[in-house]
């Protein structure tokens, strides 16, 4: 006979082995991805600490080294190495079952995904399609007149800024012949 696991603080013994009974039978695709990302997470984590022990461990350069320092350091290595080789085992029991899960669905094209309302009537279509490409026409005129008034604006300023550049120039050239 089992032992059942330990309640959390403030937890009746019975709520988490309910609840953990709860998520061994709410495993979705989408819960195994959860679960595989925090995963990767941890492996990312466990390997950034392996490098830092890595990093801090000196090079057997003829210097005397204490063999307990080395040994404490080699033994937290070795388990960082077990601890990701496990989360890799888990990772591709993560995928393997995603995997599963996805294998009977058929893929789904792009356009069904787009959620769009469907007119009643033809009728209703041919007015309102009328209709919207009356005002998609006045708008794209209304468009043309502001860019070619915009045009006409610009072109002005054009002048005006090649005026005054002409008018600073003659008055450098009148000022460099006074000195």
């Amino acid at each position: 006979m089992s032992t059942p696991p330990l309640a959390g603080a403030g937890m009746p013994p019975g709520a988490f082995s309910g609840t953990q009974a709860q998520a061994a039978r709410e495993v979705n695709t989408a819960s195994l991805c959860r679960i595989g990302q925090e995963t990767v997470q941890d492996i990312v984590f466990r390997t950034m600490e392996i490098f830092q022990l890595l990093r801090n461990m000196q090079l057997p350069n003829g210097v005397t080294y204490h063999t307990t320092t080395y040994q404490d350091r080699l033994g937290k290595l070795q388990e960082h190495l077990r601890q990701l080789s496990i989360l890799f085992r888990k990772l591709r029991l993560v995928y393997d079952k995603c995997n599963e899960n996805c294998a009977g669905l058929d893929p789904v094209p792009i356009e069904q995904l787009i959620p769009y309302v469907e007119e009643d009537g033809s009728k209703h279509d041919d007015r309102g399609a009328a209709s919207q490409l009356r005002f998609a026409s006045e708008e794209r005129r209304e468009i043309m007149e502001v860019n070619k008034k915009l045009k006409q604006k610009n072109q002005q300023l054009k002048q005006i800024m090649d005026q005054l550049r002409n008018l600073i120039w003659d008055i450098n050239a009148m000022l460099a012949m006074r000195n």
